[in-house]
């Protein structure tokens, strides 16, 4: 069973799966985020939606390099868990299912090519409060607490 974050499911309403890759990415005590300005400012888990025909890892160096500007080297998958939203910038409602990764950061090439996104790094403890949605700020934790 995976486990499942976020709204309550809304009765009736039609719910469209997106498949995701996000990464939690630590270096010396911190980690490197996204912070998404609109359509609602939050702090994010760098990565996002799989393309048809994109296998998970590809989309996750894709969406890693567009959000943050960095390279990433993939070390293992840490599991997943689903998230009901409506996602304004697709009009549309979701039941994402979202790809949880623990990688390297490399190296940065520049900055983050995806509108509206920020690159930042964050000491770890703060992001386990700081993170825009409950799935990350668990994963992140179970991270922490697996790491000490």
């Amino acid at each position: 069973m995976i486990r499942r974050f976020g709204e309550t499911v809304v009765k009736g309403q039609s719910y469209q799966i997106r498949h995701g890759a996000y990464a939690i990415l630590p270096l010396g005590g911190s980690l490197l985020l996204t912070h998404q300005a609109a359509p609602v400012p939050e702090f994010q888990l760098p990565g996002g939606g799989i393309d048809p025909g994109e296998s998970p890892l590809a989309a996750l160096h894709r969406e890693v390099f567009e959000e943050t500007g960095w390279h990433i080297a993939p070390m293992r998958r840490l599991g997943a868990f689903r998230r009901f939203t409506f996602m304004p910038d697709y009009n549309i409602w979701a039941e994402k299912l979202c790809h949880i990764y623990l990688a390297r950061p490399i190296r940065p090439h520049g900055a983050p090519t995806e509108p509206a996104h920020t690159a930042l790094w964050m000491p770890a403890e703060l992001a386990t409060e700081e993170l825009g949605n409950a799935g990350d700020r668990y994963f992140v934790s179970d991270f922490l607490r697996r790491a000490r």
